[in-house]
């Protein structure tokens, strides 16, 4: 079977999550990044028996918006997809219900769902080194019992949670920026998914463009780039009480 990976993970942790469901999935697999402003997504277009799984992380419990419009431009011709939604160990709320909306409004044909945690990737103490051996356990699992799914030619929808209308997205107003370590090596202007950086002087940020998903911050070879510390502080402390007990993935099949 041919599977597409179709992943947004500016930070990484998306991309850990989908990795293992994807290996267990199948051999043949065909990455598309999300995050690369540069690709024609227009131009990907699925067979009929291939199949997907599209892995987003869940921003304030939303997809990401610009993960909406590229994953809206792909083909995906009744593909079969695995939607993987992605949080930092506090909420997913609508991120699941969009990302089936999305998936299913591209021609995709939803037969699995999974929200699972990673590392947050604005306070990283929150969820660190997630997903971990259970988390990766459990999905390996799920993705057993898909893969008998797929084999049964069984293609019931699974009941995802979530609300229509969804949420209100919201940013959390947080825009990286350099410090006097910056060397101007242009790394991060060219892995922004936005293009929120000045890619002739990347010490410009466009802060109505930045999105806070943190990429310039974890792909910085010289760790040259931080968000505000007094602002980091106040929402590790917002989320220490919300986040203190672990929270597992959750499957829908």
């Amino acid at each position: 079977m041919e599977l597409y990976e179709i992943c947004f993970s500016p930070t990484g942790g998306t991309k850990k999550a989908a990795d293992i469901l994807a290996k267990e999935l199948a051999q043949d697999i065909r990455p598309v990044d999300l995050t690369d402003y540069s690709t024609d997504f227009s131009s990907i277009s699925l067979e009929e028996n291939a199949a997907a799984v599209i892995a987003v992380p869940s921003y304030g419990g939303r997809v990401p918006e610009i993960a909406v419009k590229r994953l809206s431009q792909i083909k995906g011709n009744g593909a079969k997809a695995v939607l993987v939604c992605i949080y930092g160990n506090r909420a997913y709320e609508d991120t699941l219900v969009e990302l089936e909306d999305t998936a299913k409004q591209a021609g995709f044909q939803v037969i699995a769902a999974v929200a699972a945690i990673a590392e947050h990737s604005i306070v990283r103490q929150i969820a660190s080194g997630r997903p971990d051996a259970k988390d990766e356990e459990k999905l390996r699992d799920f993705a057993r019992q898909i893969r008998e799914k797929f084999a049964s030619g069984n293609d019931s929808k699974p009941e995802i949670p979530g609300n229509r209308p969804y949420k209100k997205s919201g940013g959390t107003g947080m825009v990286p920026k350099p410090d006097k370590d910056c060397v101007k090596c242009g790394l991060c202007a060219k892995k922004c998914p936005v293009q929120a950086i000045d890619k002739n002087d990347s010490k410009k940020v466009d802060s109505k463009a930045c999105i806070s998903c943190m990429r310039c911050v974890s792909v910085c070879p010289h760790s040259a780039r931080k968000v505000n510390g007094v602002m980091l502080a106040a929402a590790g402390a917002m989320l220490k009480k919300a986040c203190s007990q672990r929270k597992e993935c959750e499957l829908y099949i």
